[in-house]
Formats: C-alpha cells, sequence, structure tokens
C-alpha cells in the first residue's frame, strides 16, 4: 500500500450510512424527471410528424407509437376540433408536449435547488 494513500476502508471514523449534502441525489431525481418529460414529449412530437408526413399505419412502429401518443395525449384530445385533420392533430397532440416539456424542466429545475 502506498504511503501517502489516505484511503480506509476500515475506517473509524467514517460514516457510511451519512447523507451526502453535495446534492447528487437531487440532481439525479430532476435528471430522471427531465427524461421522461422529454420522451414523452419525444413520442408526441414523432406521432405528429408520421401523421403529418402520412405514415403507414399499418406499420407496427407507427401503430406504437401512435398508442403511446394516444396515452401521453388521452386528457387533452378534442380540445380543438378544427375542420382540417392535420391542424387538430397537431393541436391535440402539440399542446401535451408543449405541456410535458415546461412542467417537467420546471420540475426538475426547482428540484435541483433542493
Amino acid at each position: 500500500m502506498p504511503v501517502n494513500d489516505t484511503y480506509s476502508p476500515y475506517d473509524p471514523n467514517r460514516d457510511n450510512r451519512a447523507r451526502s449534502r453535495d446534492g447528487s441525489g437531487a440532481n439525479r431525481t430532476a435528471l430522471v424527471i427531465h427524461t421522461i418529460a422529454d420522451i414523452a414529449a419525444a413520442f408526441l412530437g414523432l406521432w405528429i410528424l408520421l401523421y403529418l408526413l402520412e405514415a403507414n399505419q399499418g406499420n407496427v412502429f407507427v401503430g406504437f407509437v401512435h398508442g403511446m401518443a394516444d396515452w401521453l395525449a388521452g386528457w387533452s384530445q378534442d380540445i380543438f376540433t378544427m375542420d382540417v385533420e392535420s391542424l387538430r392533430v397537431f393541436l391535440n397532440y402539440g399542446l401535451p408536449a408543449v405541456i410535458y416539456l415546461l412542467l417537467g424542466h420546471g420540475i426538475a429545475a426547482r428540484v435541483r435547488r433542493l
């Protein structure tokens, strides 16, 4: 063992159960919240893109993205009832995407300050 090595796994003065005060737990929690909000918004944005590009609705991937987007935006369906179908899809799925981003990033910023 090197002479100047101060690490000792059996240091009696070291409390292994002590809570870390460097904020790493809060940063990890904020990162998780931030990431979940980004993923939710990505699914909604991807569905808008696939719909506007007229992707094959019978495709398994397109069906999965549509199902996830419907689940994520279920609370906001038919807020906007436009005659133009593409504008209706854009607004009814875009609004929840923006709200998820704003709430997720806002909550994450608040958690980081703890």
